[in-house]
């Protein structure tokens, strides 16, 4: 293996694994509010943007047996800087909706197999020890990508809507400089990612033409898997309606029942001051986790997830002051940290004991995908028919059904498979 220390490529990985994903399932949703597309139709066809993530178990095999995952890295990022460069020029053009969501959907595809490279590699490029210890690293620069990407970028087209009146302009000089970033996350990658003995080489024991039923079978087969799969699709279903209208219940004016705040205010008060209090509580809950274990934590955790989804309740009916509005983000946002890193560090904890670590995981998180791709895709619908009062009560009762599988779930590794 090629001796590198993982500071030099694991931070700058996971900074280009989190960018698309926020780019396109969440930063997305901000573009069409203020390109004039509704609620409806931005909730409905962005939520469909989830499909490569939820689909990428199919491909997850051939990732983990053809070439390496070192040039999956590669080969991914270079294609995501050309797809973000594309969609950027298509927001003066009058077909812009259908035509950016065509390529956004294109950069789904893109950024899911960088997904399952980069975590490949990372089980095969560092110790298990190595692996525990960056296991928060990683985490924190997937939120950093958020920040930079709901954030950073956000208010940088807000700053240029307000100062030049200019929409499709803002947004398309945020894509762009997105597009040079991840150029720049190729070559930097090309040079730094070392190349771990084993790469590209298929599991132990395991025949090539066999493997792909194989990965499948073995999934299927591990114990417990039914409430597995309910918790897995189900944990995030309230949160897959909220995140899909956060941004345009912020945007929207008083009058229409929102926040009233502008795109620059968004991309502070959601994508920087929120995301940040995100990353800090998914510090937090890797470090708790680490000490006192899942069993221990799972309850608190999702309940410290969960239970701040009463604050957008609370913001729907008295419309507070803008201050209170991102101090509650925050404390939604903060809790969110801690209860998405208990569920990752479940997802792994079930792959870990499997010959197809890389494939196994991949199969979790596109469950988890589909779990937040359908409630997604009817939120708008279910906003414009009773409100956003009403909407939140809805998001509220959806956090439910995760609690209670709790019981019948395995809270330690599982069994080889």
């Amino acid at each position: 293996m090629q001796e590198r220390n993982a500071w030099w490529y694991i931070p700058s990985l996971y900074f280009a694994e989190g960018l698309p994903y926020i780019l396109i399932n969440s930063a997305s949703v901000i573009l069409y509010k203020r390109m004039g597309i509704d609620n409806t139709r931005i909730a409905f066809y962005t939520s469909w943007l989830y499909l490569p993530w939820v689909i990428k178990m199919f491909w997850g095999p051939l990732v983990e047996a053809r070439s390496t995952k070192r040039n999956w890295i590669l080969g991914t990022q270079l294609a995501m800087a050309a797809l973000l460069a594309a969609t950027a020029f298509t927001l003066r053009l009058p077909a812009f909706f259908s035509m950016s969501l065509l390529f956004f959907f294109i950069g789904a595809f893109i950024s899911a197999t960088h997904d399952i490279a980069a975590d490949g590699f990372y089980m095969i490029a560092l110790s298990e020890k190595d692996q525990a210890f960056f296991v928060g690293i990683r985490s924190t620069f997937y939120r950093l990508a958020m920040i930079f990407g709901s954030g950073v970028l956000v208010v940088l087209a807000g700053w240029i809507e307000t100062r030049t009146g200019d929409i499709p302009l803002a947004w398309t000089t945020a894509l762009v400089v997105a597009a040079l970033l991840f150029a720049a996350l190729a070559a930097y990658h090309k040079f730094m990612l070392p190349r771990p003995a084993g790469d590209g080489e298929p599991p132990a024991g395991a025949q090539t033409s066999g493997t792909f039923k194989e990965v499948f079978l073995s999934y299927f087969k591990q114990d417990y898997i039914l409430p597995t799969l309910g918790f897995i699709l189900f944990y995030r279903l309230g949160e897959a309606m909220l995140i899909k209208l956060v941004a345009p219940f912020l945007l929207d004016a008083r009058t229409a029942g929102g926040m009233g705040l502008s795109t620059e205010q968004v991309g502070w008060v959601y994508g920087t001051i929120g995301i940040s209090a995100l990353v800090v509580g998914g510090i937090l809950g890797g470090w708790i986790i680490a000490k006192y274990g899942f069993r221990k934590c799972v309850w608190p955790f999702i309940l410290t997830m969960h239970a701040p989804d009463l604050f957008f309740l609370y913001m729907a009916y008295a419309q507070p002051a803008v201050g209170l509005v991102g101090f509650l983000v925050a404390a939604e946002q903060f809790g969110y940290g801690l209860g998405f890193t208990a569920f990752t560090v479940y997802l792994m904890m079930r792959a870990s004991d499997s010959r197809y670590k890389t494939a196994h995981f991949a199969i979790s998180t596109g469950i988890m995908a589909l779990g937040m791709m359908g409630p997604g895709s009817a939120a708008g619908y279910i906003q414009q028919k009773v409100g956003y009062p009403h909407f939140f009560l809805t998001v509220c009762v959806c956090t439910l059904p995760s609690m209670f599988l709790i019981p019948f779930i395995p809270k330690e590794a599982p069994s080889k498979a």
